[in-house]
C-alpha cells in the first residue's frame, strides 16, 4: 500500500509512536492507583483502557472526581512521568525512518498532546529535533487541545491537508486527522492495542518502516 502517494508532509505523534514510553506511563499510573488503594494495571490492560480525553481514562481506572479534581492526579502523574521519562527508548526504527524520509525530501512535523516545552526538551534529549520542520505541543499537562493545534500546524505551513499524513498510535490520532482533513495511519506498538485500533481505523501498521517500504518498492 502506497501510504506516501501524494503526500508532502508527514505529521508524527510523539508518545507511543516515536517514543516507546508505555512502561513509564504504566509505572507512574500504578503509583497513583496504589496511593488510592485502587487496582493496579499491567501493560496489556493499559493498552485496552487508555483513551482520550485523558480524564475518561482516569475514570475507567476508578478515580473518583467527586473526591478530588482531575487536575490533582493529572499533575501528580506528570511529576512521576517526568522523573523517569528519559529511561524510555525511541522505537527501534524511529531514527532510521525519520532520516530516510528527510533524505527523500519529505517535510516532517511533530504534533503531540504533550506540553510543548517538555516536548522540545525530550526531542532534544533524544537528538532528533533536526528531522522536523515544525514542532507543535500543547500549553498544559492535561492532554487536551491536539485537534486545535493540528489545525494551527496546517495553517502555519500553508499546506493542503490532503497532502498530509498523520502517523499516530491511538484512535484519537485518527480523530485528529479526520478533523484536520488529512490521511492517517496508526502504529500498533504504542498506547492502544491492535484490537482496539481495528475498531475504528482501517490503516494499521506494526512497523514504522511499513510507511516507507511499500512506497519505495512499488514506485
Amino acid at each position: 500500500m502506497k501510504y506516501l502517494n501524494g503526500i508532502k508532509l508527514i505529521i508524527w505523534d510523539w508518545n507511543g509512536t516515536l517514543l516507546d514510553d508505555v512502561n513509564q506511563c504504566v509505572e507512574a499510573m500504578n503509583t497513583l492507583l496504589s496511593d488510592r488503594k485502587l487496582q493496579t494495571i499491567d501493560n496489556a490492560v493499559y493498552k485496552e483502557v487508555f483513551t482520550f480525553p485523558v480524564v475518561d481514562y482516569y475514570q475507567k481506572l476508578g478515580f473518583d472526581f467527586s473526591k478530588e479534581p482531575f487536575e490533582i492526579p493529572a499533575l501528580q502523574f506528570m511529576d512521576l512521568y517526568r522523573a523517569t521519562i528519559t529511561d524510555a527508548k525511541l522505537h527501534n526504527e524511529t531514527i532510521s525512518i525519520l532520516s530516510d524520509l528527510k533524505s527523500i525530501g519529505y517535510k516532517q512535523a511533530v504534533l503531540s498532546a504533550m506540553e510543548e516545552n517538555l516536548l522540545y526538551q525530550l526531542l532534544g534529549h533524544y537528538n532528533i529535533t533536526q528531522y522536523f520542520d515544525v514542532i507543535f505541543g500543547i500549553d498544559n499537562h492535561y492532554g487536551g487541545g491536539k485537534i486545535s493545534r493540528g489545525k494551527e500546524l496546517i495553517h502555519s505551513l500553508k499546506i493542503n491537508p490532503e497532502e498530509c499524513l498523520l502517523i499516530g498510535d491511538t484512535l484519537h490520532d485518527a480523530e485528529v486527522a479526520n478533523e484536520i482533513g488529512c490521511r492517517c495511519v496508526l502504529f500498533d506498538g504504542g498506547h492502544q492495542s491492535n484490537q482496539k485500533l481495528k475498531a475504528g481505523q482501517k490503516e494499521i501498521i506494526s512497523k514504522l518502516s511499513d510507511i516507507i517500504l511499500p512506497a519505495i518498492l512499488n514506485g
